[in-house]
């Protein structure tokens, strides 16, 4: 809700990579003559402070690929020269130059190298073909089947193919052939095909077995919950049994064969069959993807060669062969609450009510279930929502968005969906053949059947969409494994399909049956599984159910093995990111054993502040402003919540810009630390970026009130004290409860929504409601003195700064939402400045933050946070310089 006496806070970012804009050039020029007019010198930095920002030039080129789903995916190829945009310019190795794919003839080896230095080598066992006597019945999973023999490489001939970079045919030890044509499909991204022929036994298995840097980190392969670098793990590629662990599966419920190397390379794999990565775990200087594809193994094996200076840069070259990640709607990046169960349209009007009296910022709620008659019963209960247009009229009024639970399943045994369920199982709008399901409620509908699809969407359009809804929560749908321990659970579907490829693919058809159903102007879709390309339909993804507690994955708790809680939610989100999912929102609080407990809650929700997407419940319906004996709330508590929430959807200018960015550059929005600067040799799995200058480490263990944090190269400076580190060292740090250990770059520039925010979606009274969509208001900039450093927004606002021991220069150039002026604070900014100029004329010093707030303009020093300054301006361009 509004407040009386809006008050500036701070926080961080770099340079957006693009195509300089008017913006930008005002700015700039600004910023100079900002310099010139107090005459500012060359800047001082320290040795620490070396961050350095540079433009990026940006060329594309249209281009088609296709999908391995039954939609066609049409993509666009784009050539990006970027900078490294966190600091350093190449993987740390200083090796620069072109990505190059060649065969060496004498050692029969392929070479994937950047500048002439390899970065990935396939030598003679590189490629290795797996034989059986005959093809049978197995499931052919590698996780826990293997051919009764290898064969390596003993030969090769050259093929006449002109276009292609590499064309050989690779002769085996057991006399089979392969050929290897390799093209190149636009800088740094190159396709191959590897078409087996049998000798004697028949090839079911495919293995690459490249050899790496004996001290690389490597990066990818989905959503993992140990860690996000796998150096030393064998991964599995598909939902396998695991009666250790509670949840009795390995949780691979995003697995994306892309692995990534530090060294700035990437390897993926376009398979759908079942699959493991031995991430040098036999050898620490190989790697071993293998592919149990059984019979289709003759058809071939399709993967690319991905090179590029830094690995961030690996996931735009993903990118444009799989197909751009969607983008959630710009108001999904509030925060979302929701109850595992409501009781009634009662509460649920309660509870968006209570969260606007006691002003605790929120964009959007989802119902979960139940809420229907019955399980996909297209409808509400009419006993416990009586209007449920009303309730979501009251909810769009308030200013929330509303989503649903949903699955793709009809329940036969329900008397509110057995109607639905005969006639679909009439009409053959079930899968032919199923196998064992691990839902309760049918098997899932058969989305390769084209009537069973339009039917679902008519279906979803009558009972939701008419109403206002605008996402969904997608659960389940992971009834279609590949086997069990060896033996298979056999699918089939109405395009001839079966679960050696569906235990992937189903969930892309899952996903994207909702998605045609949505608003075209945005929507959401919170998705549990999810395979490679599902990133085109798949929003945001959530871990399923991890923890109420703060244990590692395979913690041993009482009784049982833990697959993890909030460790397990941080590692999740950062092995996604260069997986190609760049927004991830896991359960604040947590779901299985809940409820939280008072310090678990606030852990977690300091962290998912820091998120791309935060939203917040537990199967327990805590929610923050609801004390109970059990979960031990308060109202010190609820004032911190308030605070994250309000911090989180403050940040809004700052990550829409990173996530339209993924369309130019591709770079995960949350970035592990390893990853993000693999020259520090370290991969700390909780230590990670947000965005280009906003570094996070969130407390996530037990009773901890301090943590170590390594910190990259550059100045760092504590978001909320203004303490002041030195980069490229690990210190310890004071984290208690109430504290997250948040740091901006010295330099850098993160632009944030007013204080006084409530909402990123539309309300019926702006008056009463602080809404983002009906009024932008004014920018507030946070920044840091320290090398010269800029942001540009999504609307195409341009903000710089630069500091000397002398003066500190800022600029700002409007765009065309943020175009009513800015109030910049510039944290650590020392003693009270000796002026503040804008444009060349002094700005008037203001006695405190309520006549700042009153004021068209003026400054303002306060001591804290190592002495913070703000600085209003007006509408238009200006040039701000700060005697010091």
């Amino acid at each position: 809700m509004r407040s009386s006496a809006p008050a500036p806070t701070s926080e961080v970012d770099a340079p957006r990579p693009g195509v300089v804009t008017t913006a930008r050039a005002l700015a700039s020029a600004l910023l100079l003559s900002a310099g010139a007019a107090c005459q500012g010198g060359g800047v001082e930095a320290s040795a620490s402070e070396t961050a350095a920002t540079s433009e990026t030039t940006t060329t594309a080129a249209t281009g088609t690929t296709a999908g391995t789903d039954s939609d066609a995916n049409t993509g666009t190829d784009t050539n990006t020269d970027t900078d490294t945009g966190t600091g350093t310019d190449t993987d740390g190795d200083g090796v620069g130059g072109p990505i190059t794919v060649d065969w060496e003839p004498e050692a029969l080896a392929l070479v994937l190298a950047r500048g002439g230095v390899p970065l990935l080598r396939f030598p003679t066992d590189g490629f290795q073909l797996g034989v059986v006597a005959a093809l049978g019945d197995s499931t052919y999973d590698p996780f826990d089947t293997a051919p009764e023999s290898w064969e390596v490489v003993v030969g090769a001939e050259p093929l006449t193919q002109p276009e292609a970079a590499v064309a050989v045919r690779l002769l085996f030890s057991g006399g089979a052939r392969a050929d290897l044509v390799v093209t190149e499909e636009a800088t740094g991204r190159f396709a191959a095909e590897l078409t087996p022929t049998a000798g004697d036994g028949a090839i079911a298995y495919l293995r690459l077995r490249p050899e790496v840097s004996a001290s690389e980190g490597f990066y990818g392969l989905g959503e993992h919950f140990d860690r996000p670098e796998h150096r030393g793990a064998v991964r599995a590629l598909q939902l396998e049994a695991d009666f250790s662990i509670e949840s009795q599966n390995n949780e691979a419920h995003v697995p994306v064969p892309l692995l990534v190397g530090t060294r700035g390379w990437g390897l993926f794999v376009e398979s759908p069959y079942a699959s493991t990565f031995d991430v040098a775990a036999a050898a620490d200087d190989r790697v071993e993807a293998t592919i149990g594809a059984g019979a289709a193994a003759t058809d071939g094996l399709r993967f690319h060669l991905l090179g590029a200076d830094h690995p961030l840069d690996i996931t735009r070259l993903y990118y444009d062969i799989t197909g751009d990640p969607v983008l959630p709607a710009p108001w999904a990046l509030g925060p979302w609450v929701w109850r595992d169960e409501n009781d009634d349209q009662a509460q649920v009007e309660a509870d968006l009510q209570a969260m606007r009296d006691l002003d605790l910022p929120t964009s959007a709620i989802w119902i979960d279930r139940p809420y229907a008659s019955g399980v996909n019963s297209f409808d509400f209960e009419p006993a416990r929502f009586a209007d449920p247009k009303a309730m979501i009229g009251l909810a769009h009024d308030l200013g929330f968005r509303v989503a649903l639970w949903h699955t793709p399943y009809v329940d036969p045994d329900d008397p509110a969906t057995a109607d639905l369920a005969d006639g679909a199982e009439a009409l053959g709008y079930f899968p032919p053949t199923t196998s064992l399901l691990t839902s309760k409620w049918g098997p899932p509908l058969d989305l390769t059947n084209p009537e069973a699809y339009t039917w679902w969407q008519e279906l979803l359009g009558k009972g939701y969409a008419s109403l206002g809804v605008e996402g969904y929560k997608l659960d389940y749908a992971e009834d279609v494994t590949v086997g069990i321990l060896g033996a298979r659970t056999p699918w089939e579907f109405a395009d001839g399909s079966t679960e050696r490829t569906m235990h992937k693919l189903y969930s892309r058809l899952y996903h994207r049956v909702y998605a045609e159903t949505l608003p075209p102007e945005g929507s959401f879709l919170l998705c549990r599984a999810a395979t490679f390309g599902g990133q085109r339909y798949a929003s945001v993804i959530w871990p399923g159910d991890l923890e109420a507690s703060m244990r590692r994955h395979r913690e041993q708790a009482d009784g049982y093995v833990s697959v993890g809680g909030l460790p397990a939610a941080l590692s999740a989100g950062l092995s996604l990111g260069p997986s190609g999912f760049p927004f991830f929102a896991s359960d604040t609080g947590g779901y299985r054993h809940s409820p939280p407990n008072r310090e678990t809650f606030t852990r977690w929700f300091e962290h998912t502040a820091l998120t791309p997407v935060m939203q917040i419940g537990t199967s327990t319906n805590d929610v923050a402003w609801e004390p109970t004996p059990d979960n031990g709330f308060d109202a010190e508590m609820l004032g911190w919540y308030r605070e994250y929430t309000r911090l989180h959807i403050r940040l809004f200018p700052y990550l829409w810009t990173h996530a339209e960015r993924l369309a130019i550059d591709g770079r995960p929005l949350m970035r592990a630390l390893g990853l993000a600067y693999p020259e520090l040799g370290v991969h700390p799995p909780d230590i990670y970026l947000l965005g280009d200058d906003l570094l996070v480490a969130p407390v996530i263990s037990a009773g901890a009130t301090s943590r170590e944090v390594t910190f990259p190269p550059g100045s760092w400076v504590d978001w909320f004290s203004g303490q002041v580190f030195a980069g490229e060292q690990t210190a310890v740090v004071d984290a208690p409860l109430d504290k997250l250990p948040l740091y901006l770059r010295a330099g850098g520039v993160v632009p944030l929504l007013r204080p006084t925010i409530d909402t990123l979606s539309p309300v019926a009274d702006p008056a009463t409601i602080d809404s983002y969509a009906a009024d932008p208001g004014l920018l507030y900039p946070v920044t840091t003195p320290g090398p010269a450093g800029a942001f540009e927004l999504f609307d195409g606002a341009f903000i710089e700064q630069e500091a000397t021991a002398e003066v500190i220069n800022l600029a700002l150039a409007p765009g065309d939402t943020f175009e009513q002026g800015a109030v910049f604070t510039v944290i650590a900014a020392g003693d009270p400045p000796l002026a503040v100029h804008d444009n060349g004329d002094a700005l008037a010093e203001v006695a405190d933050l309520a006549a700042l707030g009153d004021a068209d303009a003026g400054w303002l020093h306060l001591p804290e946070r190592g002495g913070s300054l703000y600085i209003k301006v007006g509408p238009g361009g200006h040039a701000i310089a700060v005697d010091r």
